[in-house]
């Protein structure tokens, strides 16, 4: 089996591989931790799905806090005896880049663009909604090319609770309307109806750029609540990007 973790700056997602097939999942919230809290945590996840330290024969991640980096690789090396693969952009992905500084390109981005065009083909845009909204276009030969960072849904909530006093701080839902009643469906109305609007002009910004309809795949904790307000959204794949890590680690190691 495979173990792939994707660490993010709010959510840190962990899967469990046999094969292709994605056998078990869970979505943590990112918190540093020492390699022995970790490692804990990742055998008790396990525990839970009947999957002994054993089985796990190989490791992948993604990071985008480097903090984190050390003490993931240290927890995989020490309770399950594996070296990891980190993933990133001096990775063999089988992906030509063509971001203009790849160096400064978030190993999640590059990931879920490699597994898009594996799953849905090119040309194609991939939609991430995450403590960052981002969208990253695909080019019809395959290629990745940049696209545009926007602030997440939640990230946009907290900097609206912590600038303005009287402004509480929101869950996320659905808006009956757009005109909200109160203050938290006003918040909520502006908040996800804004991002859709953000996600509907920016896919047509980039498709006008690629010059073709190409496909927008959603994925991240956000994306079904997107995809049901978007009108450019195709595809929702929240686990895209366990799926990429498992596709790159096949690459790489085999």
């Amino acid at each position: 089996m495979l173990l792939v973790t994707d660490v993010g700056n709010t959510t840190t997602v962990i899967g469990i591989f046999e094969g292709d097939v994605l056998r078990a999942h869970w979505r943590l919230s990112s918190t540093l931790r020492t390699s022995d809290e970790l490692g804990i945590s990742l055998l008790t996840l396990l525990g839970t799905k009947g999957v002994a330290p054993e089985e796990i024969e190989g490791a992948a991640f993604a990071s985008v806090v480097p903090m984190m980096d050390f003490s993931l690789r240290e927890a995989l090396r020490n309770f399950f005896n594996v070296e990891p693969l980190q993933v990133d952009s001096t990775i063999d992905t089988g992906m030509e880049i063509r971001y203009a500084t790849p160096h400064e390109l978030g190993a999640d981005r590059l990931v879920t663009a490699v597994a898009g065009r594996a799953k849905y083909g090119a040309p194609l845009i991939v939609a991430d909604y995450g403590t960052a909204i981002t969208f990253d276009a695909v080019s019809p030969e395959g290629a990745y090319l940049g696209g545009a960072i926007a602030p997440g849904l939640n990230s946009s909530i907290s900097a609206l609770f912590s600038k303005a006093a009287k402004l509480p701080q929101v869950g996320l839902s659905l808006p009956k309307s757009v005109i909200g009643r109160n203050t938290n469906e006003s918040i909520q109305s502006g908040i996800v109806l804004g991002s859709a609007g953000l996600t509907d002009h920016i896919v047509g910004l980039l498709r006008a750029e690629l010059g073709t309809e190409a496909k927008v795949v959603a994925t991240g904790g956000h994306a079904g609540l997107m995809a049901r307000v978007s009108r450019t959204i195709d595809i929702v794949d929240p686990w895209l990007m366990l799926d990429g890590l498992r596709m790159i680690y096949q690459r790489v190691r085999g």
